[in-house]
C-alpha cells in the first residue's frame, strides 16, 4: 500500500515548487529488474492514468543492514544481514475500472510451494514443494518474492517495491505522526513497545516499533502483527487523505521524498512519469473501496507455529482477484483489532452487490491482465463476492483499534 501512497504524493507534488520536485526525483534510487513469469518487463506508462488492472507487490524486508541506529549491533547483524527476510508481504490489486482496490497480505509463516527462481548471482535457485514464505526475498531477491506472490494470488505482477525499516520511520516522520487508536495497553520488549489505551499518535521508531510488534498484539502470532499493520496503514492513508496533508506543501514535499528517498521501485515503476501514472489511477478510489485483507490459512497440521493456505477460502480470494469482482468482508476483523467505540462497519461500494452464489474457484496460476497504455478497459463489474468469515481484514475507512494481549 506503500506504493500507493508514493504515487498519490508524487502527483500531488506540482504544488510542491520547482526545487522540491526535481530533489525529489533525484532521490528515487536505480530500479530493480524483475524477472516476471512471463519472462518479460511491460512497457513504462504514460502520464495519465493506467488502463485497465493494476497489480503491485510491496515487500518489507528486516535487513539491518545499512540500518544503522538501533538496529547497527553486532546481534542484530548477525540476526538478519545482506538482503534480509521478507517479513511483510502486500499485494495491491487495483481493479481494470479503478472503483476499487484490494491488498493483500501474505503471512511471513506461510508454507507453501515456492518456483524456481533467478540466482542474485545468476543462474537459478530451485523451487521447493513446501518452504516458508519470508524465505523467498534471501533466496531469490525481489523477483522470488513476486513469483511465490503470483502462484498464491493468481495475479501477474508486473510491478514491485523493497523497504527497509528506515522507510517506515521516514514515512510516520513526513506526515507528523500516525494517529492510532489501541484498545487495551501493549507491551512488547521484543520490540521495544510500550502504549497505554487510548489515541495514541506514533512518530519515528515508535511508530516502526507499531507496525514491527508481534508478541504483544493479539494473540502474540504474525497473524495478529498483520491487522495491526492494515490499521495503520489505514490510518497513514487515511491522514495522506485528509485536507491538512493534501493541501500543505511542506508536508508533502517531506513525505513524497521520504518515500521516494526509502523505497527501492521495480524499473518498472521507478521513472517519474509512472509514479505520477500510478496516482492518477488510485485518486478516485474512496477509502471505503480500499480493502485489506489477510490471505486465508489454517494451522499446519505439522507444525503448530506455521500456517498453510486455507483450501476453501483461499480459492474464493484467488477467483475473485482473477475475475477482477469487489470483495465483501464478512465484517470480522483480525485477531489483533476491534472495532472503535461508536463505530460502524464501512459499506461496501455502492455498485456492488453481494452475490449468494460465488463463482467456482479459479486456479491458483498467473494470467496477466492488461495494463499496458492504451488496453481497452472493461465495463465495471455489477456484482461482488461475499468473503467467508475465515477471510479477516478491514477497509481504509473502518475505525479500528488495536488489541494487547
Amino acid at each position: 500500500m506503500l506504493a500507493a501512497a508514493v504515487g498519490v504524493v508524487v502527483a500531488s507534488g506540482a504544488i510542491v515548487g520547482a526545487y522540491g520536485v526535481a530533489d525529489t526525483v533525484q532521490s528515487i534510487k536505480p530500479g530493480i529488474h524483475l524477472v516476471t513469469a512471463k519472462g518479460k518487463t511491460p512497457a513504462a506508462p504514460q502520464v495519465d492514468a493506467q488502463s485497465g488492472a493494476v497489480n503491485i507487490l510491496l515487500a518489507g524486508t528486516d535487513t539491518r543492514t545499512g540500518q544503522g541506529g538501533q538496529f547497527n549491533n553486532s546481534a542484530d547483524l548477525a540476526g538478519s544481514s545482506g538482503a534480509g527476510s521478507n517479513d511483510v508481504t502486500m499485494v495491491l490489486h487495483v481493479s481494470a475500472d479503478h472503483t476499487h482496490a484490494t491488498v493483500i497480505s501474505i503471512p511471513r509463516d506461510l508454507i507453501a510451494p515456492i518456483p524456481d527462481c533467478p540466482g542474485p548471482n545468476g543462474g537459478t535457485v530451485p523451487g521447493a514443494d513446501a518452504g516458508m514464505f519470508n524465505t523467498t526475498l534471501s533466496r531469490g531477491g525481489l523477483s522470488c518474492v513476486v513469483l511465490t506472490a503470483e502462484q498464491l494470488t493468481g495475479l501477474s505482477i508486473p510491478d514491485a517495491a523493497l523497504i527497509s525499516f528506515d522507510g517506515v520511520i521516514a514515512m510516520s516522520n513526513a506526515v507528523g505522526g500516525v494517529a492510532v487508536c489501541i484498545a487495551t495497553p501493549i507491551h512488547d520488549p521484543y520490540a521495544g513497545l510500550d502504549l497505554a489505551a487510548g489515541t495514541q499518535t506514533l512518530v519515528g521508531s515508535q511508530a516502526l516499533a507499531f507496525v514491527r510488534s508481534r508478541h504483544g498484539i493479539g494473540d502474540g502470532s504474525d497473524l495478529g502483527r498483520i491487522s495491526n499493520q492494515q490499521l495503520f496503514l489505514s490510518a497513514l492513508l487515511r491522514k495522506i487523505d485528509s485536507a491538512g496533508v493534501l493541501s500543505n506543501p511542506l508536508t508533502l514535499y517531506q513525505l513524497a521524498h521520504a518515500a521516494v528517498s526509502n523505497v527501492q521501485l521495480s524499473d518498472t515503476i521507478s521513472q517519474p512519469t509512472s509514479l505520477v501514472s500510478l496516482a492518477l489511477t488510485l485518486k478516485s478510489i474512496s477509502m471505503s473501496n480500499m480493502v485489506f485483507v489477510q490471505y486465508p490459512v489454517g494451522t499446519d497440521p505439522s507444525d503448530p507455529n506455521r500456517v498453510v493456505p486455507d483450501s476453501s477460502a483461499a480459492p474464493l480470494l484467488v477467483s475473485a482477484l482473477r475475475n477482477d469482482t469487489p470483495l465483501v468482508l464478512s465484517g470480522n476483523l483480525g485477531v489483533g483489532a476491534v472495532a472503535a467505540p461508536g463505530s460502524r462497519p464501512a459499506p461496501a461500494a455502492a455498485t456492488t452487490t453481494p452475490s449468494p452464489t460465488p463463482p467456482p474457484p479459479a486456479s491458483v496460476s498467473p494470467a496477466r491482465p492488461s495494463s499496458a497504455p492504451g488496453a481497452a478497459t472493461p465495463a465495471p463489474t455489477a456484482t461482488a463476492i461475499p468473503l467467508p468469515s475465515s477471510v479477516t481484514g478491514q477497509t481504509a475507512a473502518q475505525q479500528t483499534c488495536t488489541k494487547g494481549n
